[in-house]
């Protein structure tokens, strides 16, 4: 939610459209300085990183790395106390200010700046913006007889067209007219000088000839050909210059007849003061835009931006020629070089600017952990509970016996008739993302049926707001329900109700719990307790998300372990029930917060007879990089508590050899949405195995077998 005093309550609402370069620096400002009072900020980009646009030639010409030149941006909201929403933008709606996401409710703002970037124009062959979808394709390229054509005479051409060619290629540079465009005369020559040493041929297009036709061949075609903005932005009705599309705005980047809305960028443009689509005015502007919406929010006088006339810029050629990067420098009408300290000028400045967001330092005070990982410890769970039934049977009372045995409660129905089932589950929010939030605590409870045989009917939900404004907080709570809905709707199922009750104030965030009614067909429960021996342990998907979640909130996981933990964390279980019916299933769970050695303990608890089980760890699937944050130290706040489940270890009834320290503690990392574990007899297994994964779940595995008798 942010950091915010403790008695302090939320008031507007302060939306970010896009990662670019000047909502960076923005977060990177707030990060070290404090959000303004009494805002919610919300980051919306399709992507969790950005990419450093200084960088790009040399990451296609293999002097970067990806990672060397890339912002993570939900650490950097994290760090900033702002939430992230990983969501595809579509559109906005100024009257009803909303900002329209792909596949979800729109959001609603207060404040808006918007920084999302631009698209090259044209069509046919591979644009080079959006770069990310570029980068994934570049990187599938090989060299080969063919040449790759670029077509685009300005920077990004030339740039791009050595950068290729210093990483291999065969390349030919196609321009429209006789020279380049790179501004003056003085540069389109030293241009063509740095092509003709590379051995990088011009090809010359008439003005009014079609670049794709001209440009024929069997060759990858790279289209540089300059970039206009996203055309939502005119769609919503904004003032757009009618050739690039960009956002028309005052000297004080607020919109031209749009108060409260801002944009910067590749897709602003001054009216009185144009400059150029360029990273470098991106960063020029940030710290104006940064004082401007902090005093908007306060409904202050805004302040002009006085932009200098030129501004340098540095073309590198990525080492095309001999191996030694080589940069051209232009400002205004003066062009020097090209030359090596020119490149080591460049570098510099590149990596000073990508080290201020990378070495940014984690919060200081480390919170508890979210989602799951939020629960109580096994031990007084269970202590209390056993008391509990034990109090009741001295009392005389009939409802003496255990407690949550199983997943869900048996609530009415027969075997022969079909048994309804309930269960209840919840925790404070995983993400900042409220939709998302409400779709995996869905999921989350809904995998309590699921681990029965069930199927969803009914669901009511107890939804904790922090304090706000009642718009907000009508926001917050459309958004979480929708995400609910996201899940249900798919399932046939239904919200029937619920209560809402009030943090006492804005920095305890929101909550969610959900209380879920399903039914299990005549014949049809899987409780925990039916092991037998000789069955064969399916887990349908990997394990690990707790401490990839705790590393996240220390500023340790890579943006790509998160978006792939959140992208299998939020697929639906619930086509795993008939498919594990099929194939005999003898016993579930779902594994969540005691993590797979708890859960597994359960069910060796409750089944009759000595069991034990002997686990294959070298087929465990974890998410990647749960194992290599274990190797560091890093843990869930609910593991200590977790290991007392070791016990199953040191006794035998669990065998998991060779185990190491990091392997030991995967098996307790207390897991959100976690993966159904599965008893299939030993004849149906493998078929089971292969149904799973041919449903999507191309991370299942058998991990174990049920044995009789003690070790």
């Amino acid at each position: 939610m942010g950091r915010v005093g403790t008695e302090e309550t939320l008031q507007q609402h302060l939306i970010l459209a896009g990662g670019g370069h000047s909502h960076a620096l923005l977060l990177r400002r707030w990060a070290m300085e404090g959000l303004p009072r009494g805002a919610l900020i919300t980051l919306v980009s399709r992507a969790s990183t950005a990419l450093y646009s200084g960088m790009v030639p040399g990451l296609i010409a293999g002097l970067y790395s990806r990672r060397e030149a890339s912002i993570d941006l939900r650490r950097l909201c994290d760090r900033a106390g702002v939430r992230f929403v990983r969501a595809e933008i579509t559109g906005l709606d100024p009257a009803k200010r909303e900002l329209q996401l792909a596949g979800r409710p729109p959001l609603c703002w207060d404040r808006l700046s918007l920084d999302v970037g631009a698209v090259t124009t044209g069509t046919g062959g591979m644009a080079i913006k959006p770069l990310e979808p570029f980068l994934d394709w570049w990187e599938s390229l090989v060299p080969g007889p063919t040449p790759c054509r670029v077509l685009g005479g300005g920077a990004a051409g030339v740039e791009v067209a050595l950068a290729l060619k210093a990483r291999g290629l065969r390349v030919e540079l196609v321009r429209r007219g006789q020279s380049l465009a790179l501004g003056t005369p003085a540069a389109n020559r030293a241009g063509e000088r740095m092509l003709a040493a590379a051995g990088v041929p011009l090809q010359s297009l008439d003005p009014g000839a079609d670049a794709r036709a001209s440009a024929h061949g069997s060759g990858p075609l790279v289209r540089c050909t300059g970039s206009r903005a996203p055309l939502w932005l005119a769609a919503g009705g904004l003032p757009c210059d009618p050739l690039t599309g960009r956002v028309f705005t005052e000297a004080s980047l607020e919109v031209e007849g749009h108060p409260g809305v801002f944009a910067c960028g590749d897709c602003g443009l001054v009216r009185s003061l144009p400059r150029p689509p360029s990273g470098v005015w991106a960063v020029r502007v940030a710290p104006v835009l940064a004082f401007n919406l902090r005093r908007s929010l306060r409904s202050e006088p805004l302040r002009r931006w006085n932009p200098p006339r030129h501004a340098l810029q540095l073309l590198g050629d990525g080492g095309a020629v001999d191996g030694q990067p080589r940069a051209l420098a232009l400002w205004g009408p003066l062009c020097l070089g090209p030359s090596l300290w020119l490149w080591r000028c460049k570098a510099w400045i590149d990596r000073r600017f990508i080290t201020r967001f990378q070495a940014l330092a984690p919060m200081a005070e480390q919170s508890p952990c979210r989602g799951c990982a939020a629960k109580l410890g096994a031990a007084p769970l269970r202590a209390a509970l056993e008391r509990l039934s034990g109090a009741a049977a001295g009392a005389g009372q009939a409802d003496g016996a255990p407690i949550g045995a199983d997943d869900a409660a048996l609530i009415a129905g027969s075997p022969e008739e079909g048994l309804v089932l309930q269960s209840l589950d919840g925790f404070p929010a995983l993400v900042g993302d409220d939709w998302l939030n409400g779709r995996l605590t869905a999921l989350h409870a809904c995998s309590d049926l699921w681990a029965c045989g069930a199927r969803v009917e009914s669901v009511q939900a107890l939804v904790t707001l922090p304090r706000g404004r009642a718009a907000l907080q009508e926001e917050w709570l459309l958004q979480t329900l929708a995400g609910v809905r996201s899940v249900l709707d798919s399932l046939g199922a239904r919200l029937v109700g619920g209560h809402t009750l009030e943090q006492r104030s804005a920095a305890e965030g929101l909550s969610l719990a959900l209380s879920v009614n399903g039914r299990c067909e005549p014949g049809r429960f899987w409780a925990k307790g039916d092991l037998a021996a000789g069955d064969r342990l399916l887990l349908s998907r990997p394990i690990g998300s707790g401490v990839l979640f705790a590393g996240a909130m220390a500023g340790a996981a890579e943006p790509e372990w998160i978006d792939g933990a959140l992208e299998v964390m939020a697929q639906s279980q619930q086509s795993l029930v008939e498919l594990l019916a099929a194939h005999g299933c003898r016993a579930c769970t779902d594994v969540t917060g005691f993590g797979l050695l708890g859960h597994l303990s359960e069910m060796l608890r409750a089944s009759p007879g000595p069991l034990r089980v002997e686990l294959k760890l070298e087929v465990l699937p974890a998410f990647p990089g749960a194992v290599e944050l274990l190797k560091q130290g890093f843990a869930s706040s609910l593991a200590p508590a977790n290991r007392s489940a070791w016990e199953e270890l040191e006794s035998g009834r669990v065998q998991a050899v060779p185990i190491t320290a990091p392997l030991q503690e995967l098996l307790i990392d207390p897991q959100t949405c976690g993966p159904l574990l599965a008893a299939m007899p030993e004849s149906e297994a493998e078929a089971a195995l292969a149904a799973v994964r041919a449903a999507g779940f191309r991370w299942a595995e058998l991990i174990g077998t049920v044995l009789a008798g003690p070790d």
